[in-house]
């Protein structure tokens, strides 16, 4: 598939290796998993961070290789039960950071063109992640404005 901003083609990606069982040295209770997903997106962890940590760090010093494997829950999914969850996804929270950023950026340095069409490339990719999640992550009227992904953040 080609990529969308520009005329070349991706690399392709791996996948993950087929697993329906947690690994047997890592052998921690789904619910201490559960409270410590809660605990790191209380600390303010987004969902890509708290699965590096639990990967990295563990429970109780025991790695988590998957958190869907050790709970048969998605982290997204723990957050949610949990009422932990942010309020943006966080693709498209990522993505709003970046436009702010580059945004702020322009104002400093008007002539970097390379930026600027960077800039427009990433509020498209803002737009068209807002009509996907409109209705069910975002209000029903949300636009894409500056002012507003300021506010959001």
């Amino acid at each position: 598939m080609a990529r969308m901003h520009t005329r070349r083609r991706g690399s392709s990606d791996s996948d993950k290796p087929v697993a329906d069982d947690p690994p047997e040295w890592s052998d921690v209770d789904a619910d201490a998993v559960e409270n410590r997903v809660v605990e790191l997106a209380e600390q303010g962890h987004s969902p890509s961070e708290i699965g590096l940590k639990l990967r990295d760090e563990g429970v109780q010093g025991t790695p988590v290789p998957n958190v869907q494997l050790a709970t048969d829950k998605k982290v997204t999914e723990i957050l949610d039960e949990h009422d932990a969850a942010s309020g943006l996804p966080e693709d498209f929270r990522n993505l709003l950071e970046r436009a702010v950023r580059l945004r702020e950026h322009m104002t400093t340095n008007p002539n970097d063109a390379q930026n600027k069409r960077a800039l427009q490339n990433t509020e498209a990719k803002v737009r068209r992640l807002a009509d996907y999640y409109r209705g069910d992550e975002l209000d029903a009227d949300f636009e894409y404005t500056y002012e507003h992904a300021e506010e959001l953040l």
